[in-house]
């Protein structure tokens, strides 16, 4: 299939295809286009963000056949060539001979390349370690100095994932406040989140508004923006004084407010009924897993606010409320909150 072709057939499954480079087009086109089309005849749609429990059990068993089926080793080995040179050879052959790239995606409608990711994430044993020791944190600060934002190599010289280092890092890079936010510390942070959704609007509106249009144009960001997945690391580097997981819920809390007109939902008698709202509409869904809730419905049992909001809520309900919950399925977790936190709520109220 020539590029204009592909990029043209890929975009039925992920509108934001025309933002790819070529050479990300060419491998969707090989590894992902007749996947797309055989899961569009089972009516199965293509899916983005977090990997439900049901995917993430059809990963781990897609790699054990695959390590089956080849003799490696382990998985470390099979996803992380690299930290075993005297291997490497052989492995890649055998994943050439059996087929790696349509195995390890069976049966798992995402591009190849999330699902690659999401199996390295996994299925590393660094990035279960726990606790940045101070020792770790000083290493870290040298070997930046010396490497810059070469994650790989930093990794390996600290025995934990990329993901984790880079995260770190940026927790770390510079003095980070703590204590309440300042008025110019939130005046940074929302012209910073404002610059980025312009900015994203203005591409998508390049491809589909004339010139004269766009000068006519207001920008008005709606609800569906503020939701979309936002490059937060660049927002903390735009504040300065805090880290990304900072900026993100302090995000989350000021339009929270502003969209519930700075009613306080969850005071006394109103976080009695929300909460009691909250867990009726969780029953009701009878979903299985968290990741196929639709947070934003449900946002409006609570009122005018994010879906973010609506999920920390329920965060808190499950910590508080439900004992081992971290044992325990989702669905688990809404039974024990509808049959024995329920009554008690509706009793107080």
């Amino acid at each position: 299939v020539d590029l204009d072709t592909a990029r043209q057939e890929l975009e039925e499954f992920i509108p934001h295809v025309k933002d790819m480079s070529d050479s990300s087009i060419r491998q969707m086109a090989g590894r992902d286009l007749v996947r797309f089309k055989e899961f569009k005849k089972q009516g199965i749609p293509v899916k983005f963000g977090r990997f439900s429990q049901k995917e993430n059990h059809q990963l781990r068993k897609n790699v054990e056949e695959f390590l089956s089926i080849t003799g490696i080793d382990s998985a470390e080995k099979l996803l992380f060539t690299s930290r075993y040179p005297e291997d490497k050879e052989t492995i890649h052959r055998l994943k050439a001979e059996h087929l790696f790239c349509e195995k390890l995606s069976e049966g798992i409608p995402r591009p190849w390349r999330l699902i690659y990711y999401r199996a390295r994430k996994m299925f590393d044993p660094n990035n279960y370690k726990g606790r940045y020791t101070k020792e770790e944190k000083e290493k870290l600060k040298r070997y930046h100095a010396m490497h810059g934002n070469d994650w790989k190599k930093i990794s390996e010289m600290m025995s934990r994932s990329n993901l984790s280092v880079a995260m770190k890092y940026s927790e770390i890079k510079s003095a980070i406040n703590y204590g309440p936010w300042s008025t110019e510390e939130t005046q940074k942070l929302m012209q910073a989140v404002e610059e980025t959704i312009r900015r994203r609007m203005e591409t998508e509106d390049a491809n589909c508004l004339s010139s004269s249009e766009k000068s006519n144009r207001d920008l008005l960001i709606d609800r569906e923006k503020l939701f979309q997945k936002l490059p937060w690391t660049e927002i903390e580097a735009k504040v300065g004084t805090r880290y990304w997981r900072q900026c993100k819920q302090k995000c989350t809390a000021i339009l929270t407010h502003k969209m519930t007109k700075g009613q306080r939902l969850f005071r006394g008698i109103n976080a009695l009924q929300a909460k009691i709202n909250l867990i009726k509409r969780l029953y009701e869904t009878n979903v299985e897993d968290a990741n196929d809730i639709n947070w934003e419905e449900l946002s409006e049992t609570i009122g005018d606010v994010p879906r973010a909001y609506v999920q920390a809520k329920f965060y808190k309900l499950k910590v508080s409320c439900v004992p081992l919950w971290q044992k325990k399925t989702f669905s688990e977790i809404v039974d024990y909150l509808f049959k024995k936190k329920l009554p008690e709520l509706e009793e107080k109220l």
